[in-house]
């Protein structure tokens, strides 16, 4: 009698189909759509977030072997390819490394109390001071750079020139893009956040 009653309940076919979501599109921009759809461009911007992600684990690596944060890392790097014979601007350092000025001064200060760098006048600005590498942050660079070297390498190996350029050209638009973006974004929230305020 059981498998006579789970014969007649398994052969059922159900009323009525379960229903297919289809989420609307995160782009609109005809050029970022693959016969119609946005899937390659997720895929891309899940790539995107990957391999960034990548690129500040390396440069926290980088930073550990030398005893110091990422951030820390690049302004000393940052420093010894800017420091030419007179020393480096903090806006010119900052420019250099796409990092805040005062973020970079905070950086910095730490860095001269490790004895990596020494300050002095600017002497073209009163305004400024100059930034360059100690005979201790000269070693350091020195000692981190093969690894540098090494992984710089590895990562960028097979990529042309010309791709190179197209790459440089793609995150300078995407930069400048991300500003605005930023903008739309505190947009939302500010508006999310007066409509709770008012409910």
């Amino acid at each position: 009698m059981k498998d006579k009653k789970f014969r007649q309940t398994s052969g059922r076919t159900p009323s009525r189909q379960a229903r297919i979501f289809v989420p609307p599109s995160t782009v609109s921009h005809p050029d970022l759509l693959v016969e119609g759809t946005d899937t390659k461009f997720r895929e891309m911007i899940y790539l995107m977030v990957l391999t960034f992600g990548r690129l500040q684990f390396f440069r926290e690596a980088f930073g550990r072997a030398m005893s110091l944060s990422g951030s820390q890392f690049v302004v000393l790097m940052g420093a010894a390819h800017r420091q030419g014979r007179e020393g480096v601007s903090i806006r010119a350092l900052a420019d250099h490394t796409h990092l805040a000025a005062t973020h970079v001064t905070t950086e910095v200060g730490k860095l001269i109390a490790k004895g990596l760098l020494t300050k002095s006048a600017n002497l073209h600005d009163r305004r400024s001071v100059l930034v360059r590498l100690s005979p201790a942050g000269e070693k350091a660079v020195g000692e981190v750079t093969p690894l540098v070297r090494r992984v710089n390498d590895i990562l960028f190996q097979h990529v042309t020139a010309k791709e190179l350029t197209t790459i440089v050209e793609f995150l300078n638009a995407l930069s400048l893009n991300s500003e605005y973006a930023a903008v739309e974004v505190r947009r939302s929230e500010h508006d999310r956040k007066v409509r709770g305020m008012g409910a």
